[in-house]
């Protein structure tokens, strides 16, 4: 049987010190980091989604979250990426609540990537990342675009996702004066993304607001234009 202890064990025993040194190192946030690589996490968080139910992968992800180790929280994260969640109520309050702890862009990455799915199988939960966008922490703030990123893939949305697609635009715009680079950055990829599928919108976008992007993010949003 899995337990939220065994799992972290399990993610331990890939640790090797060496590694996480260079880890602590390059990401410069003051936690514990074990040097586990990316293949063996993935391998731990196979293992856990074949052995264990929802409300199962749920507890060890809420475990592995509040450990506050690097790998443990990617793992968390990792684990509840699923497409389809029958009741995900639960899933989602866990990785929203997460948000306001976000202090770098390596775990929030993770965790948005779950927190997508979620809010793609519910998108009334787009009020709730409405309120991230006047977040005072910038990384809460960036995290209204990063999850959001879905809204930037189809070819042929339906008229309800393009008023959704055009709202979270209004958040962009709205984070434009904002010349913080993270914040600059997560314009420039919500739009570059966006670009591959509706160009034109991207391009009003930047005829309205792109005097006012810093120089890297305007051309980093115009690439595939």
């Amino acid at each position: 049987m899995i337990t939220p202890l065994s799992a972290l064990e399990a993610l331990k025993s890939f640790a090797e010190p060496e590694k996480a040194a260079q880890m602590a190192a390059y990401h410069k946030i003051p936690r514990e980091y074990l040097g586990v690589s990316n293949p063996a996490i993935d391998a731990c968080c196979k293992d856990w989604r074949k052995n264990c139910d929802v409300a199962e992968r749920l507890a060890i992800s809420q475990h592995l979250w509040a450990s506050d180790i690097h790998e443990a929280r990617i793992a968390a994260a990792k684990l509840l990426i699923q497409a389809r969640i029958s009741d995900d109520a639960k899933v989602w309050a866990e990785i929203s609540s997460w948000v306001p702890g976000f202090d770098s862009w390596a775990i929030a990455d993770h965790a948005c990537s779950a927190g997508a799915r979620r809010l793609s199988a519910d998108p009334t939960r787009l009020d709730e990342v409405e309120a991230w966008t006047t977040h005072a922490s910038l990384w809460v703030r960036r995290a209204a675009l990063v999850i959001t990123l879905p809204w930037t893939k189809s070819n042929f949305p339906k008229p309800d996702e393009l008023i959704q697609r055009d709202r979270i635009l209004g958040w962009a715009a709205a984070y434009v004066p904002d010349q913080q680079w993270f914040i600059q950055k997560s314009i420039s990829w919500w739009l570059r993304s966006l670009s591959k599928h509706d160009p034109d919108r991207v391009r009003d976008f930047l005829t309205q607001h792109g005097a006012g992007m810093k120089n890297f993010a305007r051309k980093d949003a115009a690439k595939y234009l």
